[in-house]
């Protein structure tokens, strides 16, 4: 029966509502989004670089290296001589080494030269086909292959670069032989082939255009008709090479002595993406204040819209306690109110973040490859974010509601 009444009054005066409901439910959505960002994004960083100590390659900005090596998300600091790049491959510190070739794109979509090892690091098996083994063979992510339409014997033309409208190459077609699970990590939005692909496809030779055409299915009969290039190649070039390292020494004195000695680079993923985190998290911490002050901006809007009608509903509040109601129940109808309206509020800003952590996935996606779940709940960061909304409103009303509680009957009813 209260908490009917205090929905009731909670509209005596829309407007004043509307105003504290829209500010709160701002300030939750800001702060949910933000958690969930947050959460996802180091996940999906930390689970990327498992097993992936250094990240031998062109000298430049080490997190440039990282982010286009592990991440896929930038433009590689350029290519490394694959002889240079074996003998610390080969080095007996490294448990581990998978050597990365950066080659054209397919709608947006890198492929990348690489070995079979790549797969098995990021854990993905095949859901269809085989493994590439030929030049020209691909599996394909399982993202792609869902978003594409790709399926086992298709063939597609590669386009220059990283850019989508860049020049297509006809000389050769890929042929997808595999499409790969889905493991939630880079691998997923990937095209992988052999490296010698990638080196044949700009300095190939005796080149004989593939049968087919964008979308063909490889019919029986049809055949590549390509010299295929090996690793064994004079000059051959690489991007990159993932390393996992036995020696923790090793780790740390590589990461100077291959600048000192080579043209090559050994950058550490967890320095980086920990220095990418401290940056991430300077602007994460800002926006949070921002929602958090919003939200006490929102609570001094509740504050004034009681404290206002509270003086415009004193008769009914008297004519109440006439009625047989105790003052603790009128404490009870301004609380109530107060925190039907953070209630309300933050089941609007939940809704909204997720509207918005949705539309940021897309855009994400379509410029990163990399995508966010709307639909997570992380109960015990927005169970304290749900208190806090309540804490606000409870401080909010506690000034009315003491008010209300200590109202003189006869002074109220005389003076009506």
């Amino acid at each position: 029966m209260i908490a009917k009444l205090a929905w009731k009054n909670i509209w005596f005066k829309p407007l004043n509502t509307i105003l504290s409901v829209v500010l709160l439910t701002s300030s939750v959505a800001i702060i949910t989004t933000l958690i969930l960002v947050e959460k996802q994004f180091e996940e999906k960083f930390t689970s990327n670089i498992e097993d992936v100590d250094l990240v031998l390659g062109a000298q430049g900005s080490p997190l440039q290296l990282i982010l286009s090596s592990v991440y896929q998300v930038d433009s590689p600091t350029g290519n490394i001589n694959y002889d240079s790049a074996k003998v610390w491959m080969n080095n007996p510190y490294v448990e581990k080494a998978i050597p990365l070739a950066f080659g054209d794109n397919y709608r947006g979509y890198k492929i990348l030269g690489t070995t079979h090892d790549y797969l098995v690091k990021y854990k993905a098996k095949l859901a269809e086909g085989k493994l590439f083994e030929k030049n020209f063979e691909v599996v394909v992510g399982s993202e792609i292959a869902q978003k594409l339409n790709l399926k086992i014997g298709d063939e597609f033309y590669g386009s220059h670069g990283d850019a989508e409208e860049g020049e297509v190459h006809e000389n050769y077609a890929y042929k997808v032989v595999g499409i790969a699970s889905k493991t939630g990590k880079v691998v997923d939005n990937l095209i992988l082939c052999t490296i010698p692909t990638v080196w044949q496809m700009h300095h190939g030779h005796e080149e004989i255009p593939a049968h087919g055409e964008e979308g063909h299915i490889h019919e029986e009969g049809d055949e590549h008709q390509k010299a295929d290039l090996t690793l064994d190649e004079p000059n051959m070039e690489i991007t990159a090479v993932l390393l996992k390292i036995r020696n923790q020494m090793a780790k740390l004195t590589w990461q100077r002595v291959v600048p000192q000695n080579t043209k090559m680079q050994a950058a550490s993923p967890a320095f980086e993406v920990n220095r990418l985190f401290g940056l991430f998290g300077i602007g994460v911490t800002a926006l949070q204040y921002l929602a958090y002050g919003i939200m006490l901006i929102s609570g001094i809007s509740i504050f004034i819209a009681l404290f206002n009608t509270l003086k415009e509903r004193k008769v009914e509040f008297a004519l109440m306690r006439v009625n047989g109601a105790r003052r603790f129940q009128l404490l009870k109808v301004v609380m109530i109110e107060s925190l039907l309206l953070c209630v309300v509020g933050f089941i609007f800003g939940t809704i909204l973040g997720r509207v918005a952590l949705s539309m940021l996935s897309n855009s994400s996606e379509e410029d990163f490859k990399m995508s966010f779940n709307p639909y997570e709940f992380l109960w015990q960061k927005e169970g304290a974010l749900f208190l806090v909304t309540l804490f606000v409103g409870f401080i909010a009303a506690l000034i009315p509601a003491v008010k209300a509680y200590n109202l003189n009957i006869s002074k109220t009813l005389a003076n009506a």
